[in-house]
């Protein structure tokens, strides 16, 4: 089926929702991780910037996939979005001056309630993503939102880092307000007729409904633990101002660059995707993917040259683009339209987790290995989790995406 962007105004606006949400995400990651470097010049203080994260997501990530599945899918996704938009305006205000006392504290205070806003963002956006599109329509879907996503993590690290260098950081975090902003009215203006509320069921009680269901399904759960340790293991991203003052001796601008290249290899791949969806041998295509994304990541850590480092950087995102467009539509389609938005979650919890739980083990292992040894390892680890995975999940590993269908 070919889907008809033009004939289907909500899943624009849905597409709107998640560019603009991702580039004042991105813009916040760069210029608060230059911020933090740039007051501690510390690689652990970089990596507790993951962990002030973590916490409060992973804290309130179940119980925001129980309050979407059983109440507004919408509303949820609007409230997060009017939080950044606080969080950036806060930002705003430490770069300006505008707060006694410690400057890294308020940074980390915003980035944790981030976190808390975040765990909703994710299992809105994927239930209304179901609630907008016939069935038939995901894997392509599936890539264009990809794209789009992808999108986002090019230019918004870019943005960040030409604002923060031409301007300072007090307008580019002005401009992750304006961009949240943008994002809460483009869900709000959303105009589809959601299922009505469920009787809610216990909290606990529904939350152990969800993780049993994905406990139990080896394809949902092996795709998952794949890509979460992956992403834990070779989280050399939080790392890029170390990389980039210490070892490349550039400025903001080309932290921005650096950030951006993992996302144009993405894009490009969730574009192709799009138009020519996997279909033969889905499980080969996501495992050789990750194992791809580990070797380029070890070549990364061992380039001298900040160009030849952004190549493989790029090269990584292409690999990781197959595998987020794979497990997307996994996920989609594996899943009953009433569990959504706690699969989403606990999706949540292996995948985005894992982001920030992989800065820390980045910024700890920097500290104990070094800066380009830890990054090494983590790449090394990364193929370890692959071969551990295609042995502990034959089904994932023989799937073919019509089995699904």
């Amino acid at each position: 089926m070919q889907l008809s962007i033009r004939e289907n105004s909500s899943f624009i606006k849905l597409m709107s929702f998640r560019i603009f949400i991702v580039l004042s995400y991105q813009i916040i990651a760069v210029v608060a991780g230059w911020h933090i470097y740039e007051l501690t010049h510390d690689t652990l203080a970089l990596g507790m910037i993951g962990l002030a994260e973590v916490i409060p997501f992973f804290s309130c990530a179940l119980f925001a996939g129980h309050a979407i599945d059983h109440y507004s899918k919408r509303l949820f996704g609007v409230a997060a979005s009017v939080v950044l938009v606080i969080n950036s305006l806060l930002l705003t205000a430490v770069s300006a001056g505008w707060f006694a006392g410690n400057n890294v504290f308020w940074i980390y205070g915003a980035v944790a309630s981030g976190g808390i806003a975040r765990a909703f963002i994710g299992p809105s956006y994927n239930a209304m993503f179901a609630l907008v599109l016939p069935r038939e329509a995901f894997a392509r879907a599936s890539g264009i939102g990809s794209s789009v996503f992808q999108l986002g993590l090019v230019t918004g690290p870019a943005l960040g880092g030409i604002i923060a260098g031409w301007s300072g950081k007090t307008p580019a975090y002005g401009a992750a307000a304006l961009l949240s902003l943008f994002a809460a009215v483009s869900l709000f203006s959303i105009r589809t007729k959601e299922p009505p509320p469920k009787e809610s069921a216990p909290i606990f009680r529904s939350i152990a409904e969800g993780l049993r269901f994905v406990f139990s399904n080896e394809i949902i759960l092996g795709a998952l633990s794949l890509d979460m340790f992956a992403v834990l293991f070779g989280g050399a991203v939080s790392m890029l101002p170390a990389f980039i003052n210490d070892i490349f001796h550039a400025g903001p601008e080309m932290l921005g660059i650096l950030r951006a290249a993992p996302a144009v290899g993405a894009m490009t791949t969730g574009i192709i995707l799009a138009r020519r969806p996997i279909n033969r041998h889905a499980g080969r295509w996501l495992f050789g993917a990750v194992a791809g994304f580990g070797i380029c990541i070890i070549s990364f850590a061992l380039s001298w040259n900040i160009w030849p480092a952004a190549l493989l950087l790029v090269l990584s995102g292409i690999c990781d683009g197959v595998s987020v467009v794979m497990r997307t539509t996994i996920i989609q389609l594996s899943t009953p339209d009433e569990m959504r938005g706690r699969v989403s979650a606990i999706n949540g919890i292996f995948i985005g987790s894992s982001n920030e739980l992989g800065a820390v083990e980045s910024g700890i292992a920097a500290r104990l290995l070094g800066l380009v040894p830890s990054v090494v390892f983590g790449g090394i680890m990364t193929l370890s989790v692959v071969a551990a995975t295609a042995k502990m999940a034959p089904k994932l590993r023989k799937l073919e995406i019509h089995q699904l269908q």
